[in-house]
């Protein structure tokens, strides 16, 4: 399979570029990205664990098993530090390269106060158990580093915020509620920040994206998105969004109940917010490679080669919606080919 946009050749598939060394499982991968090297990390689940290996898919190391509780977020900072974000511990983790633990936040198995409720019956989602906005963390999504340093956190599963913290780890501030309207958020899920320090947020179950300052004043929201799960800013400023799969009869907060079936899919938008290019929206494909089951974590390298991790087991096996054989849908790989691929940067790097 080639993506195309216009005549011009954009990325080529490779869904068998992980080369899993024996001993080594996993069921999903909740997140994926990569250093300034282009080597790649993997985490994941079933056995939850970080693993690394070199842009050609040779297997470096793994490190982290019997750490992580629902690891769900990963994060390279520009130093080569690795934060992992736990959604079932509250916890994000930085370590080195190689495992060794350097800072944690949060405080593991204590979920801040949110008023939030699992186990109610809902109309939507879970998330609208979380009453109000409260501290770090209730079940936290994801991190990205801003450039200055600072660290911005979502915190979406049993919260509805966004987390400022310096580079130690000091709380600066917070900002976000329940809700639809500008500023709150249905379980905020995914955030990179631009080079000029805005910082843009997936705001999953509101299918937008909503954009702030670096000091959380809302600027503007994107709403040609479907369930961002992750999102990343490219060098030239375009954003390339990870769409999660709603099936036919499932609901939005702001779009209702799905009639049709809304599969996985691949999204770039340009600057302005502008879809540039879209794939993989296939509900016959969605098991073929190209296409996504349960796309969950998305990253490019300084080759402007594209990664996508999928939840395929948690998602979509475990509650019958594919089939077991499509438990190696987890990892694929586009190969950026034509003019321009040897010229992408990777920011931070």
């Amino acid at each position: 399979m080639t993506i195309t946009r216009g005549r011009e050749r954009r990325f080529e598939v490779d869904a068998g570029w992980e080369r899993l060394p024996d001993g080594l499982a996993h069921a999903d991968v909740a997140a994926v990205d990569v250093d300034a090297d282009d080597r790649v990390y993997l985490f994941t689940r079933f056995d939850g664990q970080v693993i690394v290996y070199e842009r050609d898919g040779t297997y470096v190391r793994s490190w982290g098993k019997g750490v992580f509780t629902t690891p769900h977020g990963l994060t390279v900072g520009p130093d080569g530090s690795v934060y992992c974000v736990d959604a079932g511990d509250h916890t994000v983790r930085k370590f080195t390269p190689g495992g060794e633990l350097l800072m944690t936040l949060g405080t593991p198995g204590a979920a801040s106060d949110t008023g939030y409720v699992s186990g109610r019956p809902v109309r939507v989602h879970s998330v609208e158990g979380v009453r109000h906005g409260g501290p770090p963390f209730n079940r936290c999504t994801n991190l990205a580093v801003a450039p200055g340093g600072d660290l911005y956190v979502t915190d979406g599963y049993g919260n509805s915020r966004v987390h400022r913290f310096t580079p130690d780890g000091e709380l600066i501030g917070s900002w976000g509620e329940p809700g639809t309207g500008p500023g709150r958020f249905h379980l905020p899920h995914c955030l990179d920040i631009a080079a000029d320090g805005r910082v843009f947020v997936g705001d999953r179950e509101n299918d937008r994206i909503q954009i702030f300052t670096p000091d959380g004043t809302f600027i503007e929201e994107w709403t040609d998105i479907r369930r961002p799960c992750d999102l990343t800013i490219a060098p030239d400023g375009s954003v390339y969004v990870a769409e999660l799969w709603r099936p036919r009869g499932r609901s939005s907060f702001t779009h209702g109940t799905a009639e049709r079936d809304q599969p996985g899919r691949l999204t770039v938008l340009n600057p302005n917010g502008e879809v540039i290019e879209r794939w993989g929206d296939s509900s016959e494909h969605r098991t073929e490679a190209g296409y996504f089951i349960a796309p969950h974590g998305i990253a490019l390298d300084s080759r402007g080669d594209l990664y996508v991790a999928e939840v395929t087991y948690s998602f979509a096996i475990r509650p019958g919606r594919v089939a077991r054989s499509c438990g190696r849908h987890q990892l694929q790989k586009f190969p950026r080919v034509g003019a321009g691929a040897e010229t992408s940067a990777r920011r931070h790097a």
